[in-house]
């Protein structure tokens, strides 16, 4: 289980430009899903769903970090980083309630979103099945020396697949351009991660003869400084990075759980570095005036609400479009 002695002890400095930035898209992140939550349980949203709160901090640094040529393999807990790349939250409503204009055209109303347009690619549900294809993706820019560098997040659970050592593996071998991003939230569903593996997964980089990173990853601008860090030594050549991010979700896998396996004095603690909040404090001893942080909250409420409105009334998907529309390519 992770400990304070394994995080990052001393915050770097923050900026009010870039901190009121991070503190808008994770705010906004936060209202939507908060928003997915309440239309889940009301029924307007079918299936499942996955939420990343308390996590906020990791996709949001990641995404501030990149290019826009630079491809992200995003994951269930990542909302902020496919708002930040371009994602509206009402393409997001789109998509949750099926609807015919959403990103998957109304087959799916889960996680499985991205706009590939945007160089964003959707989850895997088998985890970490996207990181081979994010091995993909930045051999290819290898090959062409276009120095995109792609990004890749998993959590703690999936290190201990196949996939995923085969994947540091040969793209250390190959020195591929990429940034491996695991988010540890200490729970792989139910299974704590004492059960799991022994160590830290940190370590595991020197195995693989790359670089590796363990921070507080409710610490956003220390998620971004070594974000940065490491896009930068796989833009120029010098290979993959392991990110090790501690975190904590607070809620349950999905909806549908009460998370009641983890330990109560666990819950408080990272309740404690919740990192909205912790930002907020940082902010506002940084000079930053309380009304500009209730400015994206009131923002935030503002979009979410217009992008519900808006979503919901749009068309369904017709039979006609699902048996055709995306299943076979188009002859002309």
């Amino acid at each position: 289980m992770a400990d304070s002695a394994r995080l990052t002890p001393a915050p770097p400095a923050i900026h009010s430009e870039l901190g009121l930035q991070m503190h808008r898209w994770m705010v906004l992140s936060r209202v939507l899903e908060d928003r997915l939550f309440a239309l889940w349980k009301q029924g307007r949203i079918r299936g499942r769903l996955l939420t990343g709160r308390g996590q906020e901090a990791i996709p949001t640094a990641a995404a501030l970090a990149v290019n826009p040529d630079d491809f992200m393999c995003i994951m269930h807990r990542d909302m902020a980083a496919h708002l930040i790349r371009g994602t509206t939250a009402e393409t997001v409503m789109l998509h949750y309630f099926g609807k015919a204009t959403g990103p998957s055209g109304g087959r799916d109303g889960d996680i499985h979103f991205a706009e590939w347009e945007r160089r964003n690619f959707p989850m895997v549900s088998h985890l970490p099945d996207s990181f081979p294809i994010a091995l993909g993706l930045a051999l290819t820019s290898l090959l062409r020396r276009d120095r995109a560098v792609t990004v890749a997040f998993c959590g703690e659970g999936s290190t201990s697949v196949g996939t995923w050592h085969e994947t540091l593996n040969f793209a250390s071998v190959f020195r591929c351009p990429n940034v491996f991003v695991v988010e540890n939230n200490q729970y792989a569903y139910s299974t704590p991660a004492d059960r799991q593996y022994r160590g830290r997964l940190v370590d595991r980089a020197l195995g693989y003869g790359i670089r590796g990173e363990c921070l507080d990853g409710n610490d956003v601008m220390a998620m971004h400084e070594a974000m940065v860090r490491a896009i930068a030594r796989a833009r120029e050549g010098e290979g993959p990075t392991l990110i090790e991010a501690m975190t904590m979700r607070m809620d349950g896998h999905a909806g549908h759980d009460d998370a009641a396996y983890v330990p109560d004095e666990l819950k408080a603690l990272w309740r404690a570095r919740d990192p909205i909040e912790r930002l907020e404090v940082r902010l506002r001893e940084d000079g930053a005036a309380s009304a500009l942080l209730e400015s994206n909250w009131s923002a935030a409420r503002e979009e979410v609400d217009a992008a519900v409105e808006s979503a919901w009334g749009a068309p369904d998907p017709t039979a006609a479009d699902l048996l055709t529309r995306g299943v076979f390519a188009d002859p002309a």
